[in-house]
């Protein structure tokens, strides 16, 4: 066995790559989650309307899913692994406007720019990820989503602490974070260069072997990726129901004060981080096929229960059914990349798209049915969607490898 195969049948894990990287995304998508975590105050402070809201975060998603495709596909030809630093300048510069945003029309441009950061940062990243997993792709997704998961969770638990108290313009206060960001982004971008040669002549030496194993029929290949999306689409939409609207569906079933509904909702995304890394984990063990179905349909006799629960209850269920529903996306992810292996930026780009466009396509949808049927009929009408599962049945048999 020559050297450079040895990289493909004997990886290693870079595990120093992976922890930084979760930083990375940590440090993104804490930034991100200060978009909702301030809804509160600007729609008292801008007279907004459910509706408004849901098109700030519409605004967002389908920037951050716009270019996320077309990027992964450029970089699948010639990687770009600096552009993730590109992609944090964006998101620094959103980050500011929004702080000192005069004006409804500023925000939403402000949200934009924060949502074309992302579009740039998601794709090199999941191939970084891929790169540096040594073969423990559920391990690798799963610390990388968790750095994702954990800083939406600080997002809500920061904005109420420092922005709520302190006023929008404390968001300027954050770019620190994303002057950190570009630091470590740098280091990784260097170590993924290095890994991707070895990976790539490991490539060259086996490719024959290499693409008769990893090929899939076309049929197999749109058939998975249209059900993957499907489940996705139902998974976000339920998801963006808490980021977006659980603060005002806490204050107008419980009338709890927004910190407090701030701090629940740090705690029911903390425990989507917590969900992330487990999904990642026992996927390597027992198959993303399992974990996709548990994950999916698993969580609806709780969501079934959630709109006639109480405070308390309410606090329990959404904590369990994050943690089980959290648990699908690194499988879902890496499912896609098992049938388009050569297409790892294009999958990455397209399902984090997916992520921020189905769910800013949720939030609107949402946003509008709340101002007609009220916020807790919402929920009701959401405790259904985790039927979409079912469709879990006719994914392709696929091996993971």
């Amino acid at each position: 066995m020559n050297a450079p195969a040895s990289a493909l049948t004997n990886p290693k894990t870079h595990m120093a790559v992976l922890l930084v990287l979760s930083v990375t995304h940590l440090l993104n998508d804490l930034i991100q989650s200060l978009i909702p975590a301030i809804y509160p105050i600007i729609k008292d402070a801008y007279a907004l309307d459910f509706g408004q809201i849901g098109l700030i975060t519409l605004t967002f998603q389908i920037a951050g899913s716009l270019f996320q495709p077309a990027v992964g596909h450029i970089t699948d030809r010639r990687p770009m692994p600096y552009s993730t630093v590109v992609g944090m300048l964006f998101t620094l510069s959103g980050l500011v406007g929004l702080a000192f945003a005069s004006s409804y029309a500023f925000i939403l441009a402000s949200v934009a720019c924060i949502g074309i950061g992302s579009s740039i940062f998601h794709p090199e990243a999941t191939r970084m990820a891929r790169y540096a997993s040594g073969g423990r792709q559920g391990l690798a997704q799963g610390l990388f989503q968790v750095g994702g998961q954990t800083g939406g969770a600080l997002g809500p638990l920061l904005a109420a602490l420092i922005i709520v108290p302190r006023g929008q313009a404390t968001l300027a206060w954050f770019s620190a974070l994303a002057f950190l960001a570009i630091i470590l982004m740098v280091w990784t971008a260097g170590k993924h260069t290095e890994i991707r040669r070895q990976i790539e002549a490991a490539k060259a030496s086996m490719s024959g072997a290499f693409a008769r194993r990893h090929s899939h029929s076309q049929k197999t290949v749109l058939l998975g990726l249209t059900i993957l999306t499907i489940l996705m689409f139902s998974k976000n939409a339920y998801g963006e129901s808490f980021r977006s609207f659980y603060t005002f569906y806490l204050m107008e079933r419980f009338g709890v004060s927004i910190t407090s509904s701030q701090l629940m909702l740090f705690v029911f995304l903390v425990s989507a981080a917590a969900g992330a890394l487990i999904g990642g984990i026992v996927g390597d063990k027992i198959g993303r096929y399992r974990i996709i179905w548990i994950s999916v349909l698993g969580p609806l006799p709780l969501t079934l229960l959630l709109p006639f629960a109480d405070l308390f209850w309410t606090g329990v269920l959404t904590i369990a059914i994050n943690l089980i529903m959290a648990s699908a996306f690194a499988s879902i992810l890496i499912y896609a990349m098992e049938l388009a292996p050569d297409r790892v930026g294009l999958i990455g780009g397209l399902f984090y798209g997916l992520n921020f466009g189905l769910g800013g396509i949720a939030a609107a949808i949402l946003g509008g049915l709340a101002d007609r049927i009220g916020i807790e009929a919402v929920y009701q009408l959401c405790a259904f969607l985790p039927l979409v599962g079912l469709l879990t049945w006719f994914l392709p048999k696929i091996e993971d490898r």
